[in-house]
């Protein structure tokens, strides 16, 4: 080839989709399995059960378009649907305010420096993570009026100790005590905000004289507050979904939720409508129900933290 021949330069192979169209395509990639098994696995049946509510659904046979008969037996024509409704709210309403107050005294108590304190708060922790059938048949022998351990000790103290799971009026406070000895896990939450706190913020309150309760409710409680909101929404969310202790714990095992209903939780009636008559068209009526509850509570507490959940930085958004 002579000496000045211009030669063809070989052509850059172009690519069909830009920078960014191609990270965006990678980042789809990354996320698909887990679409997918939301599609498939929630969105899917979460749908199913929306229309299966306005249909007379059996599970075997029949799914036919009933509208909002459904509903309307719901509110108009089952008196235990409000029994259930009641006594999941009585349960919702005292246990999260007891246990979120619970959590946070018990870690504060474990954030003192002294010798020993992690065997503390490990005995103070192993509560949580014990669960299932076991945790329930040694509570209902605590709580046996005649020999259990509870009432033995309120006789020691010359209290008289009521029938704790045979009495509708003490049937759901008993429910409710139990689960203030599992608040270990909460406690964990708030022992790692408390260690979070700045201590300068302390020895400031000591010089202008601050004592320990100022300093508890002036600095400790706002500095934890975004922690208290998500043990609260959390709660709530739990505390709706309760179902095993009225299911177990019942009076009489034949009939759960006994004795007289008081332990018929919302979700335990929803679990006899499904698997028992199998109304299943009716039962997912209640699940949405109880879904807009807890999307209303949630949505409140949201719109209500900016009035009194601190973050630093000044922004509680």
């Amino acid at each position: 080839m002579e000496s000045g021949t211009t030669q063809s330069m070989p052509k850059k192979k172009r690519k069909w989709l830009s920078l960014d169209k191609r990270e965006a395509a990678q980042g789809y990639m990354f996320v698909a399995p887990w679409i997918i098994g939301f599609l498939c696995f929630t969105g899917g049946p979460l749908l199913f059960s929306l229309y299966a509510s306005f249909t007379n659904y059996d599970i075997t046979s029949r799914m036919d378009w009933v509208g909002l008969r459904n509903y309307q037996i719901m509110f108009n024509r089952d008196p235990l649907f409000w029994i259930s409704l009641k006594n999941t709210l009585y349960y919702v309403a005292i246990m999260v305010p007891l246990t979120t107050i619970g959590s946070l005294l018990v870690a504060v108590l474990l954030n003192v420096k002294v010798p020993g304190m992690r065997i503390f708060r490990t005995i103070y922790y192993l509560p949580a993570v014990l669960s299932g059938i076991g945790v329930y048949m040694l509570w209902m022998m605590l709580l046996e009026p005649q020999s259990g351990l509870v009432n033995t000790v309120l006789g020691f103290v010359g209290i008289d100790g009521p029938n704790w799971l045979t009495d509708p009026n003490w049937t759901k406070d008993s429910l409710i005590l139990m689960r203030l000895w599992a608040v270990g896990g909460g406690m964990l939450l708030y022992l790692a905000a408390l260690q979070g706190v700045s201590e300068q913020l302390y020895e400031a309150a000591e010089l202008d004289g601050a004592g320990h309760i100022r300093k508890f409710w002036h600095i400790t409680v706002p500095m934890v507050t975004p922690v208290i909101f998500f043990d609260l929404v959390t709660s709530l969310i739990g505390g709706f979904q309760v179902f095993q202790e009225g299911y177990i714990m019942s009076a009489d095992p034949t009939n759960p939720g006994s004795p007289m209903n008081s332990l018929l939780f919302f979700n335990l009636h929803m679990f006899n409508k499904a698997f028992k008559v199998f109304d299943m068209g009716y039962a997912m009526a209640m699940a949405w129900f109880l879904f807009l509850i807890a999307i209303a509570v949630t949505i409140f507490n949201m719109v209500a933290s900016k009035y009194w959940v601190h973050y630093e930085g000044g922004d509680n958004r």
